[in-house]
């Protein structure tokens, strides 16, 4: 960690899923910048294995390790989570970011698209909770963010079982909080809605129209008139995970340059 940054995240422990590049990878930098553990997952092996390294780099010890993840698997993540206590010493954060898009009204959507998409998006940020609860009711306090969307709040009808997914994440981050809060442990759980970031899931876009020309599409409906960029969901992600959002639980936070609010 660089010493002209404070340690807000000092003594954490952190499970990042989706974690090969985005907002996944511009998470555990920041929370290792800032002083905490990361283990980082991903399908995608050697991308996920290349971003723990240059964080390793960066911070010139072994603060990060990597593994394989299929999220959707259930014995994924009881092995996974094993292992990743195992190599920090604990797990006091858990990130569920990793994601996925999807294109189709409900007429033209195929069910094994459907539940594709509730695989990656809604079934592995309830089997991350249930099989990370253990681990993180041993080092209360902790903390679960959830990434989700603007989508979860302003559809689109070509984006049905994104928007369902996303809007279920939301809906399930609220569940996990008042279940801790019922059981009276300091587990914190709290949902992250991004509107357009300038990571993968915009590249299609720029791909088709060019980047300027796709930039002043996709910011039309921003008041602030840009794209966010990984290190805008990053620093939530840093607050959330750190005992300085200790009375934050159930929370929506919104980072989408003001465009829920039009």
């Amino acid at each position: 960690m660089s010493s002209s940054l404070p340690a807000r995240a000092a003594g954490k422990r952190a499970f990042v899923t989706g974690a090969a590049g985005g907002l996944g990878a511009a998470s555990a930098r920041m929370l290792a910048r800032h002083g905490a553990k990361v283990f980082l997952t991903d399908i995608d092996a050697a991308s996920v294995a290349a971003v723990a390294a240059e964080i390793n780099r960066e911070n010139g010890a072994t603060v990060a390790w990597s593994a394989m993840q299929d999220v959707r698997d259930e014995a994924s993540w009881e092995r996974t989570l094993a292992d990743a206590v195992k190599a920090m010493g604990g797990l006091s954060v858990l990130v569920n970011n990793a994601g996925i898009g999807s294109l189709g009204g409900v007429e033209r959507i195929e069910l094994k698209e459907w539940h594709r998409v509730m695989g990656v998006n809604v079934d592995s940020v309830m089997l991350g909770c249930k099989h990370a609860m253990p681990y993180l009711r041993d080092a209360q306090p902790a903390s679960i963010v959830n990434i989700s969307s603007l989508a979860a709040f302003k559809i689109d009808p070509d984006y049905t079982a994104y928007n369902t997914s996303k809007a279920a994440v939301a809906s399930l981050t609220k569940s996990v909080a008042m279940d801790c809060t019922r059981q009276k442990i300091d587990v914190r759980c709290n949902s992250i809605h991004p509107a357009f970031i300038r990571t993968g899931i915009v590249k299609p876009f720029f791909d088709k129209l060019g980047e300027e020309e796709a930039t002043k599409k996709l910011i039309r409906g921003i008041p602030m008139h840009r794209l966010g960029e990984p290190d805008d969901v990053a620093y939530a992600v840093l607050y959330l995970a750190s005992d300085e959002s200790r009375y934050v639980t159930a929370a929506e936070l919104v980072i989408d340059g003001g465009a829920r609010a039009v």
